[in-house]
């Protein structure tokens, strides 16, 4: 319970929700009046029987013992009156706790660009208001029904009292000693548990790549230790929790054993027939229901509670936070190279004030030093010692053949890998770090599309509005304005399964232009664009104010293109310009010329090139040259082509 009025520097939640409380004084004040009908309905319930049996049916009086139960289910049905006004009370003060709460979320996004802003304004501030008003529901009734049951034990027969009074007391207090300890392993375990299921998240889509990349024994280390995590805390919970077992049977199951057992004693001190009977209504039908519904209650609602809210009210200033793949968000308030605050941009992309000069120069957009990553302990390294600097509008194409490290290189770049030794930093911020992620955003092979409109997606990684004319203009840049038309404008509904591949490539490649993320890493992004649609959007990309790109490329055209080709193959890499590695590269010439464009087909032939490194066709033709009898892929076992069907009539690539 805690309110959102206070900074979080003047208090904790405890002291939070007490000034919450007292500032609503009057609400509790009618929360109590009608909790004290339902005192009276406990207070009947084991006092009304009592004198049934003792000044009715035991003494030959059925009328007076039915009056007497007449009034216990009176009772009743103003207890139930009670409950009912109750409810519009305890709304009364749930509400504004709501309302807290989703004013101190909002205004965080705002200043923040929170991403967790959406969750917290749907589904975490209803698990606190739920469990908030679920609580106190709990505490309140725990606190009239133990006051009107112990009245009337009082008032039945004091000796009562002794019978009940201490084994209750010692349930409550061994309760309210585990409370804290079972929240701190409550909490650990659910942190846990969303580790669990969020890496569980990130690999179970990748299990085709893993195994492709011999990762898996990386990646299961990786899981076997988040199991462990939350088994361990799992465990410890567990211990708390036989804690929680032992105050319920101590405080709510203990007393019935002592009534029964001390009847005998009870009944020769003064006790009647009527009260034992009473007492044990008391305890049955009262004091064990609320005392089970407490525990269980402040056991398990209470730590969601206290979790849920430091989540959402965190102590200290607003986090900051970086998420993977094609939901990279950026949260700097600035696209690449904007100034503010009349400052002129400098001859490297800087700003300085007017009448100021920078005195050190700008980080570089991306340095790598002595990168070193395997998938496994026994693996080769994918990417070994490798060293690569790139000053601010750089663009960089990345080659090499299938395996050769490519998209491990973007993947450690943008923090999703962690390299087995060396450094990374982006614009001077380690990686991985919510600095560094900010500043980079990575689209991937696969894009990610979304059900909502097509504005919606296009601003997915812009903390603040964006304007209908920067959509339009960014759709114009990368290529995504013909699609957008034929959809029917920004507003219109986009259906993803309805997407091609290439289409929701230029919907995801016009997001990250939007983004505030100066290095932009497209992992293979455009392999599903024919050669034209490429180049436009690689341009502009390579076009933004103050913007760095990396393109895994997939084209020769894309190399071409590049200021900067870097070349990888394992342990060994190189990097130039295309001309440069022309001459002094085997392995990018060997590249080159497996892009070289192939001759016209005939109908019949395959839509796009199934050329190896090798340079053998998956699939046989008319007009393939070659030196004769060879076996044709992907043909029936001991098919063989006869000579002449192979491109060249020359050796194989690699042969000879």
């Amino acid at each position: 319970m805690t309110g959102m009025t206070d900074s979080p520097v003047r208090g904790g939640l405890p002291s939070r929700g007490l000034r919450f409380l007292l500032a609503r004084w009057r609400v509790l004040l009618r929360l109590t009046a009608w909790s004290v009908l339902e005192t009276g309905q406990t207070f009947l319930i084991g006092y009304g029987p009592a004198r049934a049996l003792d000044d009715g049916f035991l003494r030959g009086r059925p009328d007076v013992g039915l009056a007497w139960l007449a009034v216990a289910g009176l009772g009743v049905l103003a207890g139930a009156y009670g409950t009912a006004r109750v409810y519009a009370a305890v709304a009364a003060l749930v509400e504004p706790f709501r309302d807290r709460l989703v004013e101190r979320v909002v205004a965080r996004g705002v200043r923040t660009g929170d991403p967790g802003s959406l969750s917290g304004l749907t589904q975490q501030v209803e698990i606190a208001r739920d469990t908030f008003a679920g609580l106190v529901m709990v505490s309140r009734s725990f606190v009239f029904t133990a006051a009107g049951a112990l009245a009337g034990l009082f008032a039945l027969a004091p000796p009562l009292l002794l019978v009940v009074g201490p084994p209750l007391a010692a349930g409550v207090a061994l309760f309210a000693a585990t409370l804290r300890p079972l929240a701190r392993r409550q909490e650990a375990f659910l942190v846990a548990d969303e580790a669990l299921a969020g890496h569980l998240g990130t690999v179970c889509p990748g299990l085709r790549d893993i195994t492709a990349t011999g990762a898996e024994a990386h990646i299961a280390a990786a899981t076997g230790e988040r199991v462990k995590a939350e088994f361990r805390a799992a465990r410890s919970l567990a211990h708390w929790g036989v804690l929680r077992v032992a105050s319920l049977a101590l405080g709510g199951q203990l007393p019935i054993v002592l009534l029964l057992a001390t009847a005998p004693w009870l009944l020769a001190h003064g006790v009647t027939t009527g009260a034992l009977v009473g007492a044990l209504a008391y305890v049955t039908q009262s004091l064990l229901p609320a005392l089970r519904n407490l525990i269980h209650g402040l056991g398990t609602s209470g730590s969601r509670l206290t979790v849920v809210l430091r989540r959402l009210a965190p102590a200290g200033s607003a986090e900051t936070d970086g998420t993977g793949g094609d939901g990279t968000r950026s949260r700097t308030g600035r696209r690449p190279g904007d100034t503010t605050n009349g400052s002129a941009p400098t001859a490297d992309g800087r700003t300085a004030p007017a009448g100021h000069s920078l005195p050190a120069p700008s980080p570089p957009a991306l340095s790598l030093s002595s990168v070193t990553f395997a998938y496994g302990p026994a693996s080769a390294p994918v990417v070994d010692g490798l060293d690569l600097t790139l000053p601010t509008g750089s663009h960089l194409a990345v080659v090499g053949p299938s395996g050769a490290g490519k998209s491990t290189l973007t993947a450690l770049v943008a923090g999703l890998l962690t390299p087995d030794r060396g450094t990374i930093a982006v614009a001077g911020h380690p990686v991985p770090g919510p600095e560094a992620a900010a500043a980079r955003v990575l689209i991937p092979q696969e894009a990610y599309v979304f059900g909502g409109t097509l504005a919606e997606n296009l601003a997915y990684l812009r903390p603040d509005p964006v304007p209908e004319e920067e959509l339009l203009a960014a759709a114009e840049a990368v290529g995504l304005a013909p699609l957008a038309d034929r959809l029917g404008g920004l507003c219109a509904r986009v259906d993803p399964a309805a997407l091609s591949a290439g289409e929701r490539q230029l919907v995801a490649l016009t997001r990250a232009y939007l983004s505030y993320a100066p290095l932009a890493l497209l992992d293979e992004a455009t392999c599903h664009l024919d050669a034209e649609a490429e180049e436009r959007a690689e341009r502009a990309f390579a076009a933004r104010p103050g913007g760095t790109l990396v393109v895994v490329a997939h084209r020769i055209s894309s190399a071409r293109r590049a200021g900067r080709v870097l070349v990888m193959d394992g342990r060994s890499t190189a990097c130039g310009g295309h001309e440069e590695l022309m001459r002094s590269s085997a392995l990018y010439r060997d590249l080159v010329g497996s892009w070289a464009p192939a001759p016209p087909r005939r109908r019949s032939e395959p839509a796009l090139s199934l050329r190896d490194a090798d340079r053998v066709d998956a699939v046989a033709g008319p007009g393939l040259a070659g030196d004769g009898r060879h076996v044709v892929a992907h043909g029936p076992v001991g098919q063989v082509q006869a000579p002449g069907d192979l491109r060249d009539g020359g050796p194989l690539g690699r042969e000879g």
